[in-house]
């Protein structure tokens, strides 16, 4: 019986200090993603689980195309893509200070099952030239109206993103921007999306949280 005690003690501590050399970290220096976004503190780290598996719709490798094709990595001329660390590095740098915003260009039932921290919903089609709403959300953006044309010399820096690199949302976002006179250089595309967020273990909230 000593010896049962002894050798499941043994095993629980073996097993505790494996779990503790699984850290799963972001990158070697970083585990735990922190900013504060309009006061309240956003936290991003990966699941800790190694065992952990996509069971969801973004554990699909296959999709009908079309619509569902393989996005180019570039989304317009321009438009600079970026990543994860990049995503991260947005939020601090351009979101926190008010400069820019992390955009969810998906319709609103795909952002409420969960979406990137600090990210807010602009729906792609609220975009489009069709929209009579446009121009105001152009406005909240920092663009201001000179005569017939735009003038973006104080508009956001926006970084967008939808489902994943099959996911065509976000490029029809970034499209409708630039068609609307939007730079460029001020837009961002996080082609991985929410697919890559959620393959690589990344932090999602949900719109209850």
């Amino acid at each position: 019986m000593f010896r049962l005690l002894v050798s499941a003690t043994i095993a629980f501590v073996i097993t505790s200090i494996q779990a503790m050399a699984q850290d799963v970290r972001i990158t070697p220096e970083l585990d735990v993603f922190k900013v504060t976004i309009n006061g309240k503190v956003i936290e991003i780290s990966r699941i800790q689980d190694t065992s952990h598996r996509l069971t969801n719709e973004y554990a699909k490798t296959s999709r009908p195309c079309p619509p569902f094709c393989i996005h180019p990595m570039s989304a317009a001329p321009g438009v600079t893509t970026i990543g994860e660390l990049e995503v991260l590095d947005f939020l601090e740098r351009e979101v926190a200070t008010g400069k820019g915003l992390l955009v969810d260009a998906r319709v609103p039932e795909w952002f409420a099952k969960g979406s990137i921290p600090g990210a807010v919903n602009i729906p792609f089609p609220t975009l489009a030239e069709t929209n009579p709403f446009r121009d105001e959300i152009l406005k909240a953006l920092g663009a201001r109206q000179e005569g017939d044309g735009w003038n973006y010399d104080n508009a956001m820096d926006l970084a967008l993103y939808c489902n994943g690199p099959w996911c065509d949302q976000s490029p029809r976002a970034i499209r409708a921007l630039i068609q609307a006179g939007y730079p460029p250089d001020k837009l961002f595309y996080y082609r991985g999306g929410i697919q890559n967020w959620l393959m690589l273990g990344l932090t999602l909230k949900v719109a209850s949280q």
